[in-house]
């Protein structure tokens, strides 16, 4: 099962693990869009919002099992500074990326250890490691759901459950810094500009396809992946305009 999979790095990562011989259930809140993955690729579509506890537990009750669980519903909301921050963009965050994880793992684990075999693997992202200005409230939304992973790691030690963080950095998607900055397409363009290969969302899904693919002793516990032109969060090469 794939969350967050109507668009982005979820609707390639449902592609890859198509590809791969997966069964796969996409899961997401915009029924056009899952429809249209679904007549692409073969895979089950459901409406699913990870904020909506009954909708999850639901979900988790519908499915007859489930082997591998990408929690990849997120987002960021908004770049202000502390001193200006909007709480409800802040409480969004949270709710989406980290509680969303949580509630979506905790209702679908039973099913992950039942498999013999379980992969979780949750898509984190470089501010889970590192602060920038103006990211505080995504930034502590990643690093507590990096926390998550680590510690549901120890928590099931001993049981057929693996638990991989995939830490993307820069990702040109269609949707992620258009959202952030509210549609303004002009500013979420900015952010790309002049970096030459910034990662796309298929590479972030060869990374999550390659990980859920490894023998069952084989836990791959993190992949931070970044385009070349980004040395570090705060470090990105830019080429000049012609």
């Amino acid at each position: 099962m794939v969350t967050g999979a109507s668009s982005g790095i979820g609707a390639a990562t449902v592609r890859r693990l198509v590809a791969e011989g997966f069964e796969v259930v996409a899961a997401a809140r915009r029924d056009d869009r899952l429809k249209a993955l679904a007549d692409e690729t073969g895979c089950a579509a459901v409406r699913l919002d990870v904020t909506d506890p009954r909708g999850v537990e639901q979900l988790a009750a519908d499915l007859e099992g489930c082997r591998v669980l990408v929690n990849n519903a997120g987002g960021a909301f908004g770049l202000d500074p502390i001193a200006s921050a909007n709480e409800a963009d802040w409480q969004r965050m949270f709710d989406v990326n980290v509680l969303g994880t949580l509630r979506v793992t905790r209702a679908l684990l039973p099913k992950l250890v039942a498999s013999g075999d379980g992969v979780v693997v949750n898509v984190t992202s470089t501010a889970a490691f590192t602060p920038y200005e103006g990211g505080a409230g995504y930034v502590a939304a990643k690093h507590a759901e990096r926390a998550l992973s680590e510690t549901l790691r120890l928590e099931l030690c001993g049981q057929p459950v693996r638990v991989t963080e995939v830490a993307p950095g820069m990702v040109k998607t269609d949707e992620f810094s258009l959202v952030r900055f509210g549609g303004d397409a002009a500013r979420a363009e900015a952010v790309y500009a002049g970096v030459p290969g910034p990662l796309s969302a298929d590479d972030v899904a060869d990374c999550i396809g390659w990980a859920v693919t490894r023998p069952w002793n084989v836990n791959i516990d993190s992949i931070v992946v970044r385009p070349r032109a980004q040395a570090a969060q705060h470090k990105v090469h830019r080429e000049p305009a012609p």
